[in-house]
């Protein structure tokens, strides 16, 4: 796997922000939700496995609110990137 150096923006960060303060959001979506807020201003920070299968999982969610979908994104776009 390759080394990724993204970072979350002060968009997605402000998304998960507001997804980890909200009574009503699910444990997969608050996984991801701190993840991408962990990787705020850290670039050398990887999203785990189990931190991208919340964050998946919280995409494919149809209840999901448009703020832990930001926030989910932003987690998968800074997981490792596989070699095909």
């Amino acid at each position: 796997m390759t080394k990724n150096r993204k970072v979350t923006r002060p968009k997605a960060a402000s998304s998960a922000s507001k997804t980890l303060r909200s009574k009503s959001t699910g444990s997969s979506s608050k996984k991801a939700a701190g993840s991408a807020l962990s990787q705020t201003k850290a670039p050398k920070k990887q999203t785990s496995t189990k931190a991208a299968s919340a964050a998946s999982k919280t995409l494919r969610d149809g209840r999901t609110s448009k703020s832990s979908k930001s926030a989910a994104g932003s987690t998968l776009s800074q997981s490792p990137k596989r070699k095909k």
